[in-house]
């Protein structure tokens, strides 16, 4: 690990760089951490790389695939922006040298049963990376990290969905080479079509390295020629591989694909029960000492910054791509130049030996004039400069989800004064009801899906159009079909609204201190606006007639749809995936499910004891478990796997779901409340409350985040909120007697609201926002669900002098503070590796 230098950036999306990691043919790899201090492994493309359009399409592709690898002895994608000016990935931090240090450097050959591990790790992490059909292509040393649990497998640069194998791509011109000599297959040699037994043949190869100390097929003692010819045509020597691995490794480096080990049956062949520690004494303590000593790493403090745009790893003018230690291949050839370890040239004078199979001559040399520096790091979009326009998409996407709660909150508020005027009766209100929870909350994860495929400017534009089309129908309507038509097309565009707008913000800014104010800015109206919506609805709901009421929605629409048109910019970036048509359909169905079963205890319905009740909600289980089994074995999931793994986006998304079910109710009791009040009181609630939510988003959560942590924040944040609900039995019919309740309520939101979406958002490439933006409205829209489905089956009884809500809904948020505070955990402090790791290599 090295300290940064002046060409340097110091951000890369929404990471902060700490450190030089490493540096490889593609580029420099960083040690970053996002806002929330989760450590990363940054890798910037070299800017010659990525002046090229078909490296940019193949980039991307294989990221992609690379979100799909899951599995314990692996490292995970967690974030890319394949888009960016310079693209860049960020993948897990593994604190831990890799194999060729250990091995190569430090100590030598592994022990025995160490290989013995060895060996079933690798199977483990290749058995994940084939299970999401991909081939990994250069499994060797360098791509081994040693830590003391365990060998981690990094790198899936290189590695390409297997229905893709041997297109025209960058990997398969002719004269380049995919993989590392001393670690390359028969079949790669000679450009065959590559299969998972690729793999096992270089495990093989690693095992033998980690059991011996040395390369096989004369990758240190000829040239690149003799080299391949060997690997095709003759026998490895074994000499000193233990006994008891030595079938295995011969098996593995057959030259016949079809007569290798599966990597189910290496994992059979080297399970063990033996206890202790898998590395030897010595180096267990060295890797103790070697962590010790980085704890106490601290970045050196800069001057003046050059030019982030030139921050791309330069290539020497001779050499193609950044070089590898020499100790790794044994590739010196002339002391002022290396030749690059997984794209050799022939070396002078090196006698051919005859082959069958074309034999690359040279590697290819970068163009004489430098390229172009590409723009500077900035927003998650165009890695350029941040959008001047992103402030602007802030604010027309609060505007949106603002218009999307005042719509919901006055489906309740007018439905009852419609009854009169359309003829409705009492099953028809609650029709309705349940025909907008319906579309809305069931479409939520597929409208994110959709956001992430067409941008999500694209998406809120659609749904903006569609939402303000949908109102007028509403407003003209003369008879409940027509009602019921309006309210349903108003829940499907909403769901596409809500995680368009959400993804918009979470894409657009990636610079920490920004990013904290925006996301606080947007949970103002993402986690209060329904109570904000109420301040807004119930005035103009008592002052006008329910079809003007109609239009001055649409109006606010129709604003919405002309300043996101002409003042917002998306330039994140798109997934390359297709659209999962099983996962929207199980998600879809599954969510309609749990909402009916829900719904059949509200309003009159029946009671929790009805037959369809708990039919529907056990449906819903079970096809939300599918959704789930689906999404991560999905090539293009709506919920990437990656996204969702760790405890603190777990806590996160439990918290919002109780947080939504203690709100819901007393929201209700809110509007109520503003009943009672004359307009201009409810216009100075408006302005309270959201004052409070502002100042606890900005001036208390934005600030003091990265001190405190998220924990610290979230629960002062949720039992202020169980304060303010407490003290809304206090309010009498006046905005001053209602203060308390308001400024508690609306601070510890804004406090809450900035931590929760800025866990949720943590690490999530810009490219699958969406998806995340509607599992966010999912958990707080079920929350609200079951809150009114325990009013409605008579588990609690709404009324405004009724104590035991407001001591409900204050426990419940009690508890969500309890369980946010033991799931989200706060900064990482993840220990720096002992060794520089080697970059990943996703060049040829």
């Amino acid at each position: 690990m090295k300290q940064l230098t002046g060409q340097d950036p110091t951000h890369i999306g929404p990471y902060r760089l700490i450190a030089r990691l490493g540096e490889g043919g593609m580029g420099l790899v960083y040690l970053g951490r996002s806002d929330l201090g989760r450590t990363v492994a940054v890798k910037v493309v070299q800017a010659e790389h990525a002046q090229h359009l078909e490296f940019r399409r193949r980039f991307a592709r294989e990221v992609a695939a690379a979100r799909r690898v899951g599995g314990e002895w692996t490292a995970a994608v967690l974030d890319a922006d394949t888009d960016a000016a310079t693209p860049w990935v960020a993948t897990q931090y593994i604190p831990g040298p890799d194999l060729t240090t250990v091995v190569g450097k430090d100590f030598g050959p592994l022990p025995e049963h160490s290989v013995h591990t060895l060996a079933n790790r690798l199977a483990l992490a290749l058995q994940a990376v084939h299970g999401a059909g991909l081939i990994h292509r250069d499994l060797k040393p360098s791509n081994v990290l040693v830590t003391v649990d365990g060998p981690r497998v990094i790198d899936f640069g290189i590695a390409r969905a297997l229905d893709s194998v041997g297109g025209d791509s960058l990997l398969t011109r002719t004269g380049m080479l995919i993989g590392s000599p001393g670690f390359m297959s028969p079949e790669q040699v000679r450009g065959h079509e590559l299969t998972p037994a690729n793999d096992l043949f270089c495990l093989g190869a690693v095992l033998v390295y980690a059991a011996t100390g040395r390369l096989l097929f004369g990758a240190t003692e000829t040239g690149l020629n003799a080299h391949l010819f060997r690997i095709a045509e003759e026998e490895p020597d074994l000499t000193g591989v233990p006994d008891s691995l030595l079938d295995l490794v011969r098996a593995c480096l057959h030259k016949d694909p079809a007569r290798r080990p599966t990597t189910a049956q290496v994992i059979e062949r080297t399970a063990t029960d033996r206890p202790g520690e898998w590395l030897p004494g010595s180096v267990l303590a060295q890797l103790g000492r070697k962590a010790a000593e980085l704890l106490d790493f601290a970045p050196e403090a800069r001057g003046a910054q050059a030019d982030p745009r030139a921050h791309g790893a330069q290539a020497d003018p001779r050499v193609h791509g950044a070089q590898a230690d020499p100790r790794v291949h044994g590739a010196q050839t002339d002391p002022h130049a290396q030749a690059d370890p997984r794209a050799w040239t022939a070396h002078p004078g090196t006698r051919p030996e005859p082959a069958s199979y074309p034999l690359p001559t040279s590697y290819p040399l970068p163009p004489a004039t430098p390229p172009a520096a590409p723009a500077p790091l900035g927003t998650a979009g165009d890695g350029g400069a941040p959008n001047p326009r992103r402030w602007w998409g802030l604010a027309m996407a609060a505007f949106a989800q603002l218009v999307v709660w005042v719509d919901a909150s006055s489906t309740s508020v007018l439905l009852y004064e419609m009854v009169g005027d359309l003829g409705l009766a009492a099953y028809d209100v609650r029709q309705i009801y349940a025909g907008y929870a319906l579309a809305f909350c069931s479409l939520l994860l597929v409208g994110g899906h959709i956001a992430d495929l067409i941008g999500r400017r694209t998406a809120l534009l659609i749904g903006l159009t569609g939402f303000t089309v949908a109102v007028v129908v509403g407003a003209t309507a003369t008879g409940p079909d027509a009602l019921m038509v309006s309210v349903v097309l108003r829940g499907v565009f909403a769901a596409l609204i809500a995680p368009a707008s959400f993804g918009l913000v979470a894409a657009q800014f990636t610079e920490a201190k920004e990013r904290r104010k925006a996301l606080g800015i947007f949970s103002v109206v993402g986690l209060g606006g329904s109570a904000l919506a109420l301040l807004i609805t119930v005035p103009l709901a008592l002052s006008t007639a329910w079809s003007l009421f109609l239009y001055i929605t649409a109006g606010l629409a129709l604003t919405a749809l002309v300043g996101t048109a002409a003042l917002v910019r998306d330039r994140g970036g798109r997934t390359p995936a297709r659209f999962d048509g099983p996962g929207a359909l199980l998600s879809t169905l599954g969510a309609a499910a749990l909402v009916f079963g829900l719904a059949q205890a509200l309003g009159g319905w029946g009671r929790w004891g009805e037959p369809l009740m708990v039919p529907a909600l056990v449906l819903g289980a079970v096809l939300l478990a599918a959704f789930a089994w689906q999404q991560s074995r999905a090539a293009g999931p709506i919920l990437p796997t990656y996204a969702g793994r760790g405890r603190d986006r777990l806590g996160a998304s439990l918290t919002l779901f109780l947080t939504g079910l203690a709100l819901a109710p007393v929201t209700s009791l809110l509007g109520v409340f503003l009943m009672s009040l004359a307009p201009p009181a409810s216009l100075g609630a408006f302005v309270v409350m959201t004052g409070a939510f502002l100042i606890g988003a900005l001036a208390v959560s934005a600030r003091l985040l990265p001190r405190l942590g998220p924990r610290v924040l979230l629960v002062a944040g949720l039992l202020l909120v169980a304060v303010g609900v407490l003290a809304v039995q206090l309010a009498e019919d006046s905005v001053s007697s209602a203060l308390p309740s308001m400024v508690g309520v609306g601070l510890g939101l804004g406090m809450a609201g900035t931590v929760l979406y800025s866990t949720i958002t943590d690490g999530i490439a810009a490219q699958d926002v969406g998806g995340r933006g509607g599992l966010v409205m999912v958990h707080q829209n079920m929350g609200g669900e079951l809150a009114f489905a325990l009013l409605g089956g008579g588990i609690l009884h709404l009324s405004d002098d009724n104590p035991s809500i407001f001591y409900a809904a204050a426990g419940v948020l009690a508890v969500a503070a309890l369980l946010g505070g033991v799931l989200i955990k706060g900064p990482a402090r993840t220990v720096a590796p002992a060794e520089p790791w080697s970059a990943p290599t996703l060049s040829r």
